[in-house]
């Protein structure tokens, strides 16, 4: 295994190491500095798993001289969010019979005073090659290391400049305007004592080469900062890395915290937000919450693993901070409450607006991408915003439900990222919410019915065929159509079981049909999401054969326009179904910007052409000149034209004289069940017998 870049001299950013000492910080950091670290040190134990965290550190090590059992409960609090983090945790014991309790506390590694420098490289060293490990190879724990890195709050300074390098967190953190700003400027950060120490702490660190630090107030916001700072000889520059003091003692900030990222738990949020809730003498809303959740993050996890993955989810995190921090909510709370999910509660005064503004803010901080080694990781996020103002219900449980509702009608709907709910709009989401559910009961329950509407010869007014539709016999909405019935579908990722339960339902019905339907067409339709699915082919040929209904008196109408992504691989599909003696449709022509590429790429026997044509047909002379071009384009290519939603005698008439071939529509009649179609081709043979 290569060493660490740093311990290399290559120039390149040194891991970050979190210690804590109760008694030999100084002596410590400087010996972990040589051995080609960037150290993180702290002498007290206050909130050690949060801020080792935040520190973004793979290995934390904690010194137990002269303070064993300070140290022991140190290890105990810092151990399961340093296995969240997969970073390792060393010891350091005065004697061969203390690393048991540490290793029960949670510590991977010990090391047993006195020791040297060599030994302590040595030992670091191992820990390293463990973070690897955990971390699927060294590449793998060097990306986790810059994901971290490019994330922290940091400044450069090389002596004798008169210019400071700041990362750009910590820009936003101080309100700079660029990347470089004067070193007196950093320093008119601080009050006249912290100006001081901070100082006397630089001109220390000149002079013996020894990691220390400071802490002032500052920032935008008043917030306390740590400036940990190290000399890197590689660069020639003082290298200070920000830890912003949040507060909070050992025991009441470590109370259920998320070991992954630090941030406060569920259960610590809905707490705090009950509290707010229950303040009669709070202005309206009392509280407003937001819930953001990352989408598709499980991509990130199977692409980069999962240890980069939660590495993202901690630079998530704290740029929700930042956010928050920039945007002036001292009384606010974050909680990382779900897998990829955070939710941002905020206290008076605040309003929908406010929230509205941050919750934008949080989508543009989440979408810039984070970086992995070689590698850019591009998120997006949606965020859900909830308030609870002039209702007679304040309790969280509702607040939070309507935050989820919101949360889901911004990842399912098109009306832009952030989606905010009032008590009306919330009602409408869970509704929408409760049908994806029902739907799911749906296919369990018999309650999807297949009705056929007539396909008719525009010559002869001959019936020659049908197309299958979906009715949802819902238990209290009644009869629902196939629009709302896959629009719910699409919502809840569960189209291609619902197609696939309509194909086989209408193939099986029309397999046994009575004799008078027996020589009409059946078409179906199958989504693009069904073409995606692998063995397609296969699969729906299976469903045919299994029915026993003819091959060739079957169409497939391929619908959802403008959705198929692969239009090559579709039109081998596509192909296979028509050697197999099956006809294929392309439906709904004229809504999508692809129809010109289908009817390039696919094998297609019909085109249907959307209702909307056809209600425009009889308009203006413009319109007409837009069907006949279509009309004109099929025939040319070979295709017979179908059109849907024909209504009148009307616009039968114009597409008649366009060269229209079949028609279906009310014109001829509504979608009608089996009984209701035998009835209408009898119907039809009796007329024509009493003409003859």
């Amino acid at each position: 295994m290569n060493e660490t870049a740093a311990a290399r001299g290559d120039g390149t950013a040194k891991l970050p190491l979190f210690l804590l000492s109760f008694h030999y910080r100084n002596e410590l950091a400087a010996m972990i500095e040589e051995a080609g670290w960037r150290v993180i040190a702290a002498r007290r134990p206050d909130a050690i798993e949060r801020r080792m965290i935040a520190s973004g550190s793979t290995v934390v090590l904690i010194d137990a001289r002269g303070a064993r059992e300070e140290a022991v409960a140190a290890c105990t609090a810092v151990a399961p969010a340093a296995v969240s983090a997969g970073s390792a945790v060393l010891a350091i014991v005065e004697d061969s019979a203390a690393p048991d309790a540490f290793h029960a506390a949670g510590a991977t590694h010990y090391l047993v005073a006195p020791f040297d420098q060599a030994v302590l490289k040595t030992t670091l060293r191992f820990a390293e090659r463990f973070v690897e490990r955990l971390a699927g190879g060294g590449s793998a724990a060097s990306a986790r290391a810059s994901l971290r890195l490019a994330e922290s709050e940091a400044w450069i300074w090389k002596p004798g400049d008169r210019m400071v390098t700041l990362s750009s967190a910590f820009a936003e953190r101080i309100g700079a305007s660029g990347a470089e700003v004067p070193l007196s400027m950093l320093f008119r950060l601080m009050d006249g004592p912290s100006r001081r120490l901070a100082r006397e702490a630089i001109d220390r660190l000149l002079a013996n080469g020894r990691a220390t630090a400071f802490a002032h107030r500052g920032g935008l916001h008043g917030e306390r900062l740590a400036h940990h700072i190290s000399f890197d000889d590689a660069r020639g520059a003082v290298v200070a890395w920000i830890e912003v003091m949040r507060g909070g003692g050992p025991d009441g900030d470590r109370q259920d915290n998320d070991m992954l990222t630090g941030l406060p738990s569920a259960d610590r949020i809905r707490a705090w937000v009950e509290e707010r809730l229950a303040d009669e003498d709070a202005p309206d809303p009392r509280c407003a919450l937001l819930m953001l959740g990352i989408m598709r993050f499980g991509l990130v996890n199977a692409a980069f693993g999962r240890t980069t993955g939660d590495a993202v989810l901690q630079g998530v995190a704290r740029r929700i901070e930042r956010v928050l921090d920039r945007s002036g909510f001292a009384n606010a709370m974050i909680a990382r409450t779900a897998g990829s999910e955070f939710t941002i509660a905020l206290a008076p005064p605040v309003g929908v607006d406010n929230a509205e503004a941050i919750a934008n803010r949080l989508v543009e901080s989440v979408a810039w991408p984070f970086v992995s080694g070689e590698s850019l990781i591009p998120l997006s996020c949606r965020v859900g915003i909830a308030a609870i103002e002039g209702e007679v219900r304040r309790d969280a449980g509702t607040l939070f439900n309507r935050a989820a509702a919101a949360l889901a009608a911004a990842k399912h709907g098109d009306a832009g990222l952030v989606r905010a709910l009032d008590a009306d709009s919330e009602a409408e989401a869970l509704r929408r919410n409760q049908l994806e559910i029902d739907l799911r009961r749906a296919l369990d329950h018999d309650q999807i019915d297949i009705v056929f509407q007539p396909q008719v010869d525009v010559s002869s007014r001959a019936i020659m065929g049908v197309e299958a539709l979906a009715r949802w016999r819902h238990p209290h909405l009644g009869e629902l159509g196939a629009v709302p019935l896959f629009a719910t579908a699409a919502r809840s990722d569960f189209v291609v079981p619902l197609s696939a339960h309509v194909q086989e339902r209408a193939l099986r019905l029309a397999a046994r049909w009575p004799d008078r339907l027996r020589h009409l067409r059946l078409s179906v339709n199958v989504t693009a999401a069904d073409i995606a699915q692998p063995n397609f082919v296969e699969d729906f040929l299976g469903r045919v054969a299994e029915a026993g209904f003819p091959h060739e008196r079957l169409t497939v109408e391929i619908t959802e326009s403008g959705l198929i992504a692969d239009l090559a691989g579709a039109a081998d599909l596509l192909a296979r179904l028509r050697r197999a003696g099956l006809r294929v449709a392309i439906d709904d022509f004229g809504t999508g910007y692809s129809s010109l590429a289908y009817l390039k790429s696919l094998p297609l026997d019909y085109l249907k052409i959307d209702k909307t044509l056809a209600e425009d047909i009889t308009g203006s002379t413009r319109d007409r000149i837009v069907v006949r071009g279509v009309i004109d384009m099929a025939r040319s290519l070979g295709l017979a034209v179908i059109t849907e939603g024909v209504e009148t005698e009307a616009q039968l008439s114009l597409l008649a004289r366009e060269g229209c071939n079949y028609y279906q529509g009310y014109l001829c009649s509504p979608p009608v069940d089996v009984a209701a179609l035998e009835a209408m081709l009898a119907g039809a043979e009796e007329a024509a017998a009493a003409k003859r």
